[in-house]
């Protein structure tokens, strides 16, 4: 059954702003996001003194999860290998401080533990007995715009690839896939563009510039070559910058691929930049530019069985426009998890009216 939570980093400004603290936004997902428990955090945003917080520290946490009745989903660490001077941390290096994380991580609940860049994959097999010992599941995320596979019908995408080959040679159940929603982004979003556009226009113009691009972009279809002759003619500055390839790019990956790695995944970014209201729909809200209904409608047809944690990083391409032009993080989380629950609903009937 798909599970919905979300990730701390998605209040990252109000918490920037000392507007919310990690227990206000436990708050907020138990009482304002009906039917979601899931907590996923970042280890340096929200451990005080991390890595070696307080004891009391951990008494809070656990006692704030057990009074809101939220699930401890995932614990995403980094790891720098460049934090002394004298050397580059070795894999032996990097694999206690990934034992440090796994201990860190059962001690506050987690289930899963994600781990992101520079965590060398030798690293992770001199771990993988203690993640084992404690079931503290380790995934990698497949974050675009890395594919699952370049195309439909040939082999897997290099890091896929690469994860796929290690969880097949050592068998462990321990280590997996964790996809981003943003390898399922098939157009680009209003605010980056906006973002982009501002370098050039005034702040009033940048959202109306980047709604005439998305029209137009709409028109034009799959002839990208139509399309960036109109683009360098109407905005020649956005699309000579390193922003069109990233924008106009297309999807990572096709939701058909999720098929064949849903054995290997044990949680998921619920990533977006924008929730709209659904034109003659009140109440109801989009993320226009990520393949949210198709990748849904996988999941519940494969019978997916963990977390979608919403992961909100529409306010970064915003927080050039000052205080007063930031964007409201709780209400875009709220409407995330309308459409998740909704679509979540939507395909668990059709699944069931199949039977």
């Amino acid at each position: 059954m798909i599970k919905r939570g979300v990730s701390l980093y998605s209040y990252q400004q109000n918490e920037f702003f000392h507007t919310m603290t990690w227990k206000d936004e436990l708050k907020e997902v138990a009482n304002n996001l009906r039917g979601a428990d899931g907590i996923e955090i970042i280890s340096e945003c929200t451990i005080p003194h991390y890595p070696m917080p307080p004891e009391s520290f951990f008494f809070e946490w656990n006692n704030e999860i057990a009074r809101w009745g939220l699930t401890p989903t995932t614990m995403d660490t980094y790891m720098d290998t460049l934090q002394f001077r004298d050397h580059v941390l070795t894999d032996a290096e990097c694999a206690e401080r990934l034992k440090y994380d796994i201990r860190l991580a059962k001690k506050m609940g987690f289930r899963n533990m994600r781990l992101c860049h520079n965590v060398p994959l030798k690293a992770v097999e001199i771990a993988l007995p203690l993640a084992e010992e404690l079931d503290i599941r380790l995934t990698n995320e497949v974050h675009a715009p890395s594919p699952i596979k370049p195309k439909r019908g040939v082999d897997w995408g290099e890091t896929v690839a690469r994860d796929i080959a290690f969880i097949q040679r050592t068998g462990t159940k321990h280590y997996g896939l964790q996809p981003d929603m943003g390898i399922f982004q098939n157009k680009p979003c209003r605010v980056m563009l906006a973002y982009a556009l501002r370098a050039g226009l005034s702040k009033d113009d940048s959202f109306k510039a980047a709604d005439e691009v998305l029209v137009k972009y709409d028109e034009i279809g799959e002839d990208r070559e139509a399309f960036f002759a109109w683009g360098k003619e109407a905005y020649p500055d956005l699309f000579a910058s390193r922003y069109a390839s990233f924008m106009f790019r297309g999807a990572s990956a096709d939701p058909l691929d999720l098929y064949d790695i849903i054995p290997y995944i044990y949680c998921i970014h619920g990533k977006f930049y924008e929730m709209t209201e659904i034109p003659g729909k009140p109440g109801q809200y989009e993320d226009k530019s990520i393949m949210y209904p198709e990748v849904i409608g996988i999941l519940a047809d494969c019978g997916y069985d963990g977390y979608i944690d919403s992961e909100y990083e529409g306010q970064r391409s915003q927080q050039d426009m000052g205080y007063e032009g930031l964007p409201n993080e709780v209400e875009e989380v709220r409407r995330h998890h309308e459409m998740l629950s909704r679509l979540i609903a939507e395909a668990d009937h059709k699944n069931k009216s199949k039977q």
